[in-house]
């Protein structure tokens, strides 16, 4: 890997693939690295979002060294990002949870790490319901939202509020560009 690393996080209803969609639309230096999952494809989630594969294909995957992190989730789900294989005139966003940024920062890359959180509590419930999440699902979340806030304490996030997609999306492209000319986080 010889370009950036951005590691962009957030709990479930954040925003934080919304972001990162207008990020990557915005900016040809950046490449999004397409996780792998053992999860089913939510309706009306594109073909492409991931790479819907079998746990079976998966472990043999990682066990063959293939994952830059990997974490096994809620619902008893794998995800993982590939180690990539992108032109060195791109950076490289990961948009993964907590667990796999702490992989990263374990490694011997460095990146920019990005934290977006939704304004409240109650707003990420709304956005959880509102993308058609059963109420298990909404709770099972929740929970793991503060589980990855407080997990977000140990790497050197930038925290960012995404009231505003736009806003929020703005923002943090002003971060990479920082991130760019310094070389450093």
């Amino acid at each position: 890997m010889a370009g950036l690393v951005i590691v962009i996080s957030g709990p479930g209803g954040a925003g934080k693939g919304t972001v990162v969609e207008k990020l990557v639309a915005a900016d040809p230096e950046l490449s999004l690295s397409r996780s792998w999952t053992t999860r089913d494809r939510r309706p009306g989630e594109a073909e492409d979002a991931y790479v819907f594969v079998s746990e079976e294909a998966f472990l043999e995957h990682r066990d063959a060294g293939g994952f830059l992190e990997w974490n096994h989730f809620l619902g008893g789900n794998y995800y993982a990002s590939p180690v990539p294989d992108i032109d060195a005139a791109q950076d490289l966003v990961l948009e993964i949870d907590v667990n796999g940024a702490q992989q990263i920062f374990d490694g011997p890359k460095e990146a920019l790490y990005v934290f977006i959180d939704t304004p409240s509590l109650e707003e990420q419930r709304q956005r959880l319901i509102s993308r058609g999440d059963s109420a298990d699902k909404v709770e099972e979340r929740m929970a793991a939202g503060a589980d990855e806030r407080k997990l977000a304490e140990s790497i050197p996030y930038i925290h960012v509020v995404n009231d505003d997609v736009d806003e929020c999306s703005a923002e943090v492209a002003a971060l990479i560009e920082e991130y760019r000319s310094s070389g450093t986080c």
